[in-house]
């Protein structure tokens, strides 16, 4: 249950960090898999920066 809510949390860290304002090309799957990966590495390090820019505003 907790590795879930990691992938979770790691996959939107991913999305609001590395990825925030890119334009993305490939297929639905390759840009999942690509952005899991990413989650599944440094999720534990993004996790904690995507939340500090919810909080102090850097969309």
């Amino acid at each position: 249950m907790v590795a879930i809510i990691y992938l979770i949390l790691a996959y939107w860290a991913v999305g609001k960090t590395i990825y925030a304002n890119r334009i993305l090309i490939g297929t639905g799957k390759a840009i999942f898999a690509q952005k899991m990966a990413v989650a599944l590495l440094i999720g534990w390090l993004l996790i904690p920066v995507a939340i500090l820019k919810l909080i102090f505003g850097r969309h």
